[in-house]
């Protein structure tokens, strides 16, 4: 049960990064693309549906595995909003 835990927090974390990270690169891409709105959406739904999907799997119908993984979603997302406000 601990292990199951343990995994669901790394595979929250793993998506955070992917999401959050994916959001960052995107942002960065905004002063040197054409169509801002274009890219935005687009980035929006590709981040979104993958993160859905691998949610859906991580947690496997059990509320526990889904709390743990936002757990560590949300571990992710301060983690990188904490390193960016340190490089500033």
């Amino acid at each position: 049960m601990i292990l199951r835990l343990a995994f669901d927090v790394m595979g929250g974390i793993l998506l955070g990064l992917f999401f959050y990270g994916g959001l960052w690169l995107t942002v960065r891409r905004f002063p040197t693309t054409h169509h801002p709105l274009a890219l935005a959406l687009g980035s929006l739904l590709l981040r979104m549906s993958i993160t859905l999907a691998a949610f859906y799997l991580v947690i496997d119908g059990q509320w526990q595995n889904a709390v743990a993984a936002l757990i560590g979603f949300t571990a992710a997302r301060v983690l990188i909003v904490h390193r960016r406000a340190s490089c500033t």
